[in-house]
């Protein structure tokens, strides 16, 4: 297989400012196959690439504000783009970039941003390496060879990025923080992990933890007092969230989500609100809330025990019997948050946290520059879905 060079990561922060790193995203899903927008409208059909790049913000600290799906249509993608870049710090595109009539994204974006449109040397050339092998290539008339440069065809100012060594399509960024993506699966979620080097993300200490609680009681059981710790955890200030997520007839997964780390709340602060005593926080010295903690309290006050992702699937697929047949048979895997140190599995198949702080966590440099603040991530992602219904096409080739 042809293997291409990568681009070097740049020494400026694509943000404009040094110690900036990536906070808040968005995605834009332009132009989805005609086959699947009814089956995305209806719930049949999982958007994999959105679904993969939530999965990716997650993982990595980064706060997905908004996913949005909107037709191949200039004037949808010009205003939807300008929007987004406003207001967030890693937007990226899929779909769209293919070379047939209606692969408009690069020439909307081109728009939207008050570029020209021009050819690529350098994609150009990794296309021709790519393709001259192939036998069709010396049949193809001229305009199918223009249909095909279209494909390498960026607006002016764009940053170019090959990210991938076996893949010649680079990914092309606009305004530091536009990142246009093909719409193929395959190709997506390797450039996207391909991507990641040449982008400020959060240091590794600020990426959030998740941990699952099942309980086999009613959620209406449980709710009173997961009602009064989602109250408790606001008034602390604590950056854990809480969620439970019923599976009919067979529980409840109660979701927690944080960052082990200094809240920077007073040890009495929700004693002194309870009495409404004045504060003196700037006087006193600084509590912590541990995720760890509250999923040992959780764990204990819902009669639940921490699951792994493993047993969170198999409870869902097969039920409750099928973990309780794993852990007899000693195959129940091993849990974990944020590393072996701080979860035990004892050999009867119980676990519990190390409610002990953790040693201090270095923060690794992010891939472009250092970055120092703190974030409080909101879990919301609010979806927008804007299409119009189009004939299908017969012979589609491309990378849209």
């Amino acid at each position: 297989m042809k293997r291409f060079e990568l681009s070097p990561i740049p020494t400026e922060n694509p943000l404009g400012q040094e110690g900036w790193c990536i906070r808040t995203a968005a995605a834009l899903v332009i132009g989805q196959p005609v086959r699947n927008r009814d089956e995305i409208l209806n719930g049949k059909t999982m958007d994999k690439n959105s679904n993969y790049f939530a999965k990716y913000c997650f993982e990595r600290g980064i706060d997905l504000k908004r996913v949005e799906v909107i037709p191949d249509s200039e004037n949808e993608i010009i205003e939807a783009s300008r929007r987004l870049v406003s207001k967030y710090d890693f937007v990226i595109t899929t779909g769209g970039i293919g070379p047939t009539h209606d692969d408009i994204t690069y020439a909307s974006l081109a728009r939207a941003f008050n570029q020209s449109l021009v050819h690529h040397p350098e994609t150009l050339r990794r296309l021709d390496e790519m393709n001259r092998h192939r036998a069709w290539v010396s049949t193809q008339t001229p305009q199918q060879r223009e249909a095909t440069k279209r494909m390498a065809q960026f607006p002016e100012s764009a940053e170019v990025l090959f990210v991938c060594g076996d893949i010649w399509v680079p990914v092309v960024r606009l305004k530091g923080k536009l990142c246009i993506f093909p719409g193929i699966p395959m190709l997506f979620t390797k450039m996207l992990d391909g991507l990641a080097p040449y982008l400020p993300l959060p240091p590794a200490s600020e990426r959030p933890l998740r941990v699952q609680i099942f309980t086999e009681r009613p959620e209406s059981m449980i709710a009173p007092y997961l009602t009064a710790l989602h109250d408790r955890l606001k008034r602390q200030k604590a950056d854990i969230q809480v969620g439970s997520y019923p599976v009919l007839g067979k529980g409840v997964f109660v979701s927690l989500i944080g960052r082990d780390r200094n809240m920077g709340i007073p040890s009495n602060h929700e004693q002194r609100i309870e009495s409404g005593a004045q504060s003196t926080e700037a006087k006193e010295p600084l509590a912590r809330v541990w995720l760890a903690q509250i999923a040992s309290e959780v764990e204990k006050e819902i009669d639940g025990r921490i699951v792994s992702d493993e047993e969170v699937k198999v409870l869902k697929e097969s039920g409750v019997g099928e973990v309780r047949r794993r852990m007899e048979d000693g195959e129940r895997s091993t849990r974990t948050t944020e590393g072996p140190d701080r979860l035990h599995t004892s050999t009867s198949g119980s676990s519990s946290f190390d409610t002990s702080p953790p040693p201090p966590r270095a923060s690794s440099p992010a891939s472009v520059s250092a970055c120092d603040s703190a974030s409080v991530a909101e879990p919301d992602v609010e979806v927008t879905v804007n299409v119009e219904i189009k004939k299908p096409k017969l012979g589609e080739v491309g990378w849209s």
